[in-house]
């Protein structure tokens, strides 16, 4: 009996994943390309791939296309650590490569908030178990960053290069759009969903220390936060006593 060609394209993609060549939480290629490669109509690319699906291999993802499925990457937001010991505690292993590094005058945010007018930038991409997950800008003053290397803050976190002892951080999260720029560094469609965080590290006197921008794209993380129940709790006026 003749297996359906959706079928064995469905195999074949599966096969791919199997092997390593599609690889976990990265993206597949189009429709468009997978039509073309495949000489058959995006009709029966769309039923190979819901095939998958079905076998929880892939996903799809509004504005991203299909993906490999996989476990979104967690990080929580209830201590001052960095994102590389949360994944080496849960067993993947992460990597920096820095695109730039650079003393450099002070962008208007970044002069806002770290009060300097020159700044070391250092520009990077995160990676886990090999796929990109994180574009990550740091800026740090000058006088901290004078005697870094390149080498130096690819291999280690900044919290472990600079002297200052620090006492907390306050960091945002919200969603937006991929540049061009990061989405050739993530692997996604231009305009599909990332969450941007700003992190302000704090030495123990209050004074901002490092600025950090992370791009993640929005398949790939989810942020925990834990939230303890007070002792107390007022609730319409009633007291409620542990």
């Amino acid at each position: 009996m003749r297996v359906p060609r959706y079928q064995s394209i469905s195999t074949e993609i599966e096969r791919r994943i199997a092997s390593g060549q599609y690889t976990a939480g990265g993206l597949l290629p189009s429709e468009a390309d997978l039509s073309r490669e495949f000489e058959v109509s995006r009709v029966t690319v769309r039923r190979a791939l819901e095939v998958a699906r079905d076998h929880h291999l892939v996903e799809a993802k509004q504005g991203l296309g299909w993906h490999v499925a996989a476990d979104p990457l967690r990080q929580t937001l209830d201590q001052l650590d960095t994102i590389e010991q949360q994944l080496a505690a849960a067993g993947t292993t992460s990597e920096r490569r820095v695109l730039d590094f650079a003393f450099t005058r002070a962008r208007p945010r970044v002069r806002e908030v770290l009060g300097e007018e020159r700044v070391l930038e250092v520009r990077r991409i995160n990676l886990a178990d090999g796929q990109p997950f994180a574009r990550v800008t740091v800026w740090c003053p000058e006088a901290l960053g004078a005697g870094l290397s390149r080498n130096d803050v690819e291999t280690t976190p900044f919290y472990e290069l600079i002297p200052d002892k620090l006492g907390g951080a306050e960091q945002t999260v919200g969603a937006a759009a991929a540049s061009p720029d990061d989405a050739e560094i993530l692997g996604v469609p231009v305009g599909s969903p990332v969450l941007v965080c700003e992190r302000i590290t704090r030495s123990i006197d209050g004074r901002a220390v490092l600025l950090s921008e992370q791009v993640y794209p929005g398949h790939r993380m989810v942020f925990a936060v834990d939230l303890p129940r007070p002792a107390e709790v007022r609730v319409g006026g009633l007291r409620l006593v542990e």
